[in-house]
């Protein structure tokens, strides 16, 4: 990703200089880094830490040793916020307690009717995907990222990216046809 140079430079800062391209990075790449590291990790500090160990590592590199600084920032960020989960195996819990615990909270389908009910079901629902398809989902959607970086990000290869969106988002057409009314056996599974 080349910076263009759009924002204005700090004071006493030259056009072009070490310290804009720093600047422009964190104006550019702070809350989607903080949001999918929240997303990784469900924790704000955590994630803010994370990001501002990417960033701290960002400030060590010269902008010409990094080609491409968004993906360079959620490599880093993703890796952070793996060690971190690793490093917290106690917290983890599996997934049917996270399943379990998610479903006693959901209203039940013919009580949701406002929009805003059925957006709380969708995040309910993506919640309760695993993990690898949360992130991957997340990547696509959120940060709108190709499938390739997808799989240079994450370390999945190209077709097990592709598996994974594919996945996630059927188990969550057929955990939300119910809450929007829709026949979950008419969606079908199509690629």
């Amino acid at each position: 990703m080349a910076l263009d140079g759009a924002h204005a430079a700090p004071a006493g800062a030259a056009p072009g200089s070490r310290t804009v391209w720093l600047e422009q990075a964190l104006v550019e790449h702070e809350g989607r880094l903080v949001a999918y590291a929240r997303r990784l990790l469900g924790d704000p500090e955590r994630a803010r830490d994370a990001v501002q160990e990417a960033f701290l590592r960002l400030c060590r590199k010269r902008p010409e040793e990094v080609a491409d600084v968004r993906r360079w920032l959620f490599t880093v960020c993703r890796n952070h916020a793996m060690d971190q989960l690793r490093r917290r195996r106690h917290v983890e819990t599996s997934e049917t307690d996270v399943v379990t615990a998610t479903v006693g909270t959901q209203p039940a389908p013919d009580s949701v009717v406002a929009e805003g009910e059925a957006a709380r079901a969708a995040l309910a629902a993506l919640d309760r995907l695993p993990a690898k398809e949360r992130e991957v989902l997340h990547l696509k959607f959120a940060e709108g990222l190709s499938y390739r970086e997808i799989a240079a990000l994450t370390g999945f290869s190209l077709s097990h990216v592709g598996v994974l969106i594919h996945t996630g988002l059927e188990r969550l057409r057929g955990r939300l046809a119910p809450v929007l009314g829709v026949e979950a056996a008419s969606r079908g599974a199509t690629r």
